[in-house]
């Protein structure tokens, strides 16, 4: 408990006294508990103060997680020389029942089709040098307000109703502005201490009015665009004084691309590789991209494919766009923990405030994982072996209590530690 009390000290400014006290009464729980994470588990898992009322009354309240989370990494997390980005993702959680708040079908890309559930929007801090991934902020997303998925009139999903385009085109203007939302508060407390230049989000913000968006930000964004994108390139013919100059050159070959742009070519087996990047033009976007273009050939069966990524610094390197693109993979390593250990697929509640505390609880934890294992006796130990530690340590204590007091406290230590390694692939290791 010690350690948990000294890790949440660094939140005891933005949080009240008797909040801070359930949350680490919470935490605990979470940690030592087995099966399904709901409220009614923490409680019957807590110590002294954890009623089921009080576990209640928490998730009932309204907590400032984007503050807390930042204060957790700047104390515990934070390099100040380090690089780090902002990446953004959603994640979708299965539901069942018809009355929580929010609840609706979303695109699942696990299960590659729409599920019933709840959506999120999570906002991440990228460490480059540790290429790991610390979540911020997590917000649900509610299709009436900022429904990011196209409705089509009927199931065959072909075309579009004619009457229904504008609606859906207002309907993702809106996600974006709960996006921008998002990103700015955020914004307004992590630029106070570090510098983040970088936005990352997948291929959905792959058009001009999201690339407009995150400049609004002051980032620059790195995303992907479509495979058979219409990009031009500038033109570079002369001038001839008559009409308005020419803008646009010829358009991309992805069968024939150019040496003059070829970056890197590596060769592994029979996959040949080669990277191009090139200043590239779209007619429905402002300003040109900067475009990095990642091929694979199979030199026996002539197979090709690839990647188109992109940026608006137009003086990034094609190295770094592949590297920072990469990294917005490891906020898949949140929403894993969130959902295998935090309960983040658990939760029964219905209401609005408890979804987005238990939410937000949920990947909070991943952080305060993290900031357990900056103590030097549990730096090799991993979230399964961090539980299974304080799951035996629940036990050891519960044991205690129903013995005389021993005099022998190193005997208790071997004993405690004894147990509570067990099952562990790393286990707790006693610093002298």
């Amino acid at each position: 408990m010690n350690e948990i009390i000294t890790l949440l000290s660094c939140i005891i400014p933005i949080i009240e006294t008797k909040k801070q006290k359930q949350l680490q009464i919470i935490i605990q729980a979470l940690l030592s508990m087995r099966g399904r994470i709901t409220m009614l588990g923490l409680s019957r898992w807590s110590e002294k103060g954890g009623s089921y009322k009080t576990i209640t009354r928490f998730f009932n309240s309204i907590i400032d997680w984007g503050s807390i989370n930042w204060l957790f990494i700047k104390k515990h997390l934070l390099d100040k020389n380090g690089i780090y980005l902002l990446a953004g993702d959603e994640v979708v959680v299965s539901k069942s029942g018809k009355k929580s708040y929010g609840l609706d079908k979303f695109y699942s890309s696990i299960q590659n089709r729409p599920i019933k559930g709840l959506a999120f929007l999570n906002l991440s801090l990228i460490d480059v040098k540790k290429r790991v991934a610390y979540p911020l902020i997590t917000k649900q997303i509610i299709k009436e307000n900022a429904d990011g998925c196209i409705k089509y009139k009927n199931s065959n999903k072909t075309e579009l109703d004619n009457s229904s385009k504008k609606e859906d085109t207002d309907r993702f203007s809106s996600y974006l502005k709960f996006v921008k939302n998002t990103i700015e508060s955020v914004t307004e407390y992590i630029n106070k201490d570090i510098k983040v230049n970088y936005f990352l989000f997948d291929g959905a913000m792959g058009y001009d009015e999201a690339v407009q968006m995150v400049r609004s930000c002051n980032y620059h964004i790195i995303s992907k665009l479509r495979k058979d994108s219409a990009l031009e390139f500038p033109n570079e013919e002369e001038y001839s004084g008559r009409g308005r100059p020419k803008k646009y050159g010829a358009k991309i070959n992805y069968n024939n691309l150019s040496d003059r742009y070829l970056k890197e070519t590596t060769i592994d087996g029979d996959i040949v590789t080669k990277i191009y990047q090139m200043e590239m033009l779209n007619r429905t976007f402002s300003n040109p991209l900067n475009v990095v273009i990642i091929k694979k050939v199979n030199t026996k069966t002539k197979q090709s494919a690839h990647v188109v990524l992109f940026s608006s610094d137009l003086n990034l390197d094609y190295d770094k766009i592949i590297l920072y693109y990469s990294l917005r993979f490891q906020i898949e390593f949140v929403f894993r923990d969130a959902k295998q250990y935090w309960g983040m697929e658990d939760f029964m509640n219905i209401n609005e405030t408890p979804i987005y505390n238990w939410a937000n609880l949920s990947t909070f934890m991943v952080n305060f994982a993290h900031g357990l294992r900056q103590n030097s006796s549990m730096k090799t130990m991993s979230i399964l072996d961090l539980k299974a530690h304080y799951h035996g340590l629940k036990y050891v204590k519960e044991v205690f209590k129903l013995l005389p007091d021993f005099a022998d406290k190193l005997l208790i230590n071997r004993i405690t530690l004894q147990i509570t390694n067990l099952g562990a692939i790393n286990g707790y290791r006693q610093v002298a």
